[in-house]
């Protein structure tokens, strides 16, 4: 019995020893998985990082337009105008927008970080090299002549940083309305207000007051979107063209962007001005030649929006006026930078002329400051939850005083003949247009927006004007005379 006692002790040790190995040889646990997380504290679409406290949204857009009767598919071409092959009677593009908004609370408030780049596809064209060839790629940056992704574009809009107030980095301008360009449109080339659809460089901060109240100062990079042109008339008339040539020194100083907002229920009030610096270089090819001073120019404007009116539920009413004196991009906006320069319109024998600059100036003479004012507005309409139905419009004025018209009138008259009988660079823009849209799912919209413009211009008699290569327009004599063009713009686009 003691035996069978001491070999059932020493089974029983044992079994506890070989189950401590075994239990030791076990995997350990997995740490559980850190699934993505809804964050509700920014509305939809939100999310955590894992493992952080910063929450992320993916959205954007997928679009295709066909523009007709137009080499561009933002604002107005001049081989699209000149009325010869070159002209294409339709253009394409295929875009995709990607945005990332990331937003971390903080004791101090929310840090927000934006990005909205795009990716871009356009039918280009083709224009005359002289020879009777043609060369295909001559259109604007981001068509397919230039942007090497795939042949194709890409840009960054926005990439701004948002705390306590301030917004740092690339953002539409505090300028701007918010609805920018697009009043109750698709087309980009509207007048009568400032745009920056695509983001402009920025240090601003807003105050919050309360109640929809808002104020914001703001320091804006003039550069690639708010300089319309310093038109040096040079040493001699005729010496620059009819126009002169623009003549800008380095960036010396921001804009100065003030607004004002009051955001309700029933709508929104905004009033916004802004500061101008116009630094041109040298009145010839060195610094030798000596240099006129620096102008500061400005710009005001006031926009209404009005919501929900007796027409129907969603109805909107946008308007706004400005008014600028040497600071035209704040109406003549950088995407209908293609109607505020020199522009032959259609036709084999009509060339109608407007250039709105921010200033011109001749040797040993003073900046001339370039006066401008618009409007733009338009009424939307629902007839369904699923189609709409908008009508719009847009009107600027450019007017050059006496010595800024002597200046220019000299030059184009050496350039375009005696026969030239009255000469007077003051012109005017108009532009009707409608657009209706049609929503079959949720952020799936088709559209079809028709836009007519007209440039009003003062100019008299005719003008010997050489042969054009690029549109293909033989040297003659053409009428000076006002010009039009129309275009439709088709777009499919599925938000996300």
């Amino acid at each position: 019995m003691k035996m069978v006692k001491s070999l059932i002790l020493g089974s029983a040790a044992g079994l506890v020893v070989l189950g401590g190995a075994q239990a030791a040889d076990l995997p350990v646990k997995a740490k559980a998985v850190e699934y993505v997380k809804i964050c509700s504290l920014y509305g939809a679409g939100f999310y955590y990082i894992p493992g952080t406290d910063t929450c992320i949204k993916l959205s954007g857009y997928l679009r295709a337009d066909v523009v007709a009767n137009e080499n561009s598919d933002a604002a107005y071409a001049n081989a699209s105008l000149a009325g010869t092959r070159y002209g294409n009677s339709f253009t394409w593009r295929s875009r995709e927008d990607l945005d990332v908004d990331t937003r971390t609370a903080t004791e101090y408030g929310v840090v927000r970080t934006f990005f909205d780049a795009t990716f871009n596809w356009t039918t280009d064209a083709y224009a005359g090299a002289g020879t009777g060839a043609s060369v295909y790629g001559a259109g604007a940056p981001g068509n397919g002549s230039s942007g090497n992704v795939a042949l194709g574009g890409v840009g960054v809009y926005y990439a701004f940083i948002q705390f306590a107030g301030f917004t740092i980095g690339k953002a539409i301008s505090q300028f701007s309305a918010p609805w920018t360009n697009y009043p109750g449109n698709n087309f980009d080339g509207l007048v009568g207000g400032g745009g920056t659809v695509t983001g402009v460089n920025q240090f601003s901060y807003t105050a919050d007051f309360g109640a929809g109240l808002s104020g914001t100062i703001s320091f804006e990079d003039p550069t690639q979107y708010y300089q319309a042109g310093v038109l040096n008339q040079g040493t001699g008339t005729g010496a620059l063209g009819a126009f002169g040539s623009s003549d800008y020194g380095g960036t010396v100083a921001p804009d100065i962007v003030g607004m004002f907002r009051v955001d309700q229920a029933w709508g929104l009030f905004q009033a916004s001005i802004a500061a101008h610096d116009n630094n041109p270089a040298y009145y010839g090819a060195t610094s030798l030649t000596g240099h006129p001073d620096d102008v500061w120019g400005y710009a005001g404007a006031l926009a209404l929006s009005i919501k929900n009116i007796p027409t129907g539920p969603g109805d909107t009413i946008n308007i706004q006026g400005v008014y600028t004196k040497g600071a035209t991009r704040y109406n003549i906006q950088d995407l209908a930078g293609g109607i505020g320069a020199a522009v032959m319109f259609g036709g084999n024998s009509k060339v109608a002329f407007g250039t709105a600059p921010d200033t011109v100036f001749g040797l040993g003479t003073s900046q001339q400051l370039i006066q401008t004012w618009g409007f733009r507005g338009a009424y939307t309409h629902n007839w369904t939850p699923k189609v709409f139905t908008s009508v719009y419009g847009a009107y600027a004025g450019v007017n050059y005083n006496g010595t800024a018209q002597a200046l220019v009138c000299a030059n184009f008259v050496a350039t375009y003949g005696a026969g030239v009988t009255t000469c007077n660079p003051n012109y005017s823009i108009g532009q009707v247009g409608t657009i209706t849209g049609f929503t079959p799912l949720k952020n799936l919209t088709f559209s079809a927006d028709l836009t007519y413009t007209q440039l009003y211009q003062k100019m008299g008699g005719t003008a010997l004007i050489p042969a054009n290569a690029a549109t293909g327009k033989p040297g003659g004599v053409y009428t000076l005379a006002n010009g039009n063009a129309l275009q439709l713009l088709l777009r499919a686009q599925r938000n996300f």
